[in-house]
């Protein structure tokens, strides 16, 4: 089998999670600034197989898409042209900046730790992949 990444999209960083080859667990990879995500996709997928990249689709509460998806539609269409042979799908990502910051204290990070925005995008592309093979089960 191959891998699934999944990315939490910001403006300024992405955060980069992917599943083991079997699709059983889910990691947090990376948070990449957002101007080098195309080449770490690039280095990844050469070393890695990825059958499907999971852009985390921003909702409001009322379900109408967030004003961040105009610049993840682009980023949609950089992937698309990038990587022709990967299944490209938008999931609901939903509160999942919520739930990493609650994981993180959880887990008994501290205090300076959980205020690295780069711990909490990965962390919340974490989630999103989670999220997302749940929903086959």
């Amino acid at each position: 089998m191959a891998r699934i990444i999944a990315i939490d999209y910001g403006k300024k960083r992405i955060g980069i999670a992917c599943t083991d080859p079997e699709q059983i667990i889910a990691t947090a990879l990376a948070t990449v600034p957002n101007s080098e995500i195309i080449e770490y996709l690039k280095n990844y997928l050469h070393k890695e197989k990825v059958e499907t990249i999971v852009v985390g689709h921003p909702k409001h509460l009322n379900n109408k898409d967030a004003d961040l998806m105009v610049g993840i539609n682009i980023f949609i269409k950089k992937l698309e042209k990038f990587f022709p042979s990967v299944k490209i799908e938008l999931f609901d990502e939903r509160y999942t900046s919520k739930r990493a910051k609650f994981a993180l204290v959880e887990a008994g990070y501290k205090k300076k730790t959980r205020q690295k925005k780069e711990n909490l995008d990965k962390i919340s592309a974490t989630i999103l992949l989670q999220d997302y093979m749940q929903r086959f089960n």
